[in-house]
């Protein structure tokens, strides 16, 4: 079983950057379809990207598509999210998951990390 661990939130102003990463332990990555996911307070958590087993990267919308990028590091063993253009409505916990194999955005992720918090200020 493949645990996650995510780092690299904090305090940022709107227009910033920040890289979002998540180391994994326990098992290779490279099995899994790796997602972020966020939530917001009062908010249902929703979809932010997520990287299937060919590399195929897949975002939920145009605005965050244009400002979101997610990759991954085999050899590292990590999945990372570079968030540029950073708007307060961006500000939220930040997730990483696991799905083994080929999943969608809506499969079962079955894995998760204990979540790092972004916060844009405007």
């Amino acid at each position: 079983q493949v645990q996650l661990v995510e780092s690299g939130g904090g305090l940022v102003q709107a227009g910033g950057s920040l890289r979002l990463s998540c180391a994994a332990s326990g098992t290779t990555i490279s099995r899994y379809t790796m997602g972020w996911f966020r939530q917001a307070p009062g908010k249902e958590r929703e979809f932010v990207a997520l990287l299937n087993l060919s590399g195929t990267s897949t975002y939920p919308a145009d605005s965050v598509k244009a400002r979101f990028t997610i990759s991954r590091d085999n050899a590292k063993n990590t999945v990372y999210l570079q968030m540029n253009s950073l708007k307060p409505e961006d500000t939220a916990v930040y997730y990483c998951a696991a799905c083994l194999g080929v999943c969608s955005r809506y499969s079962l992720y079955n894995v998760w990390g204990q979540g790092t918090q972004v916060t844009v200020s405007s």
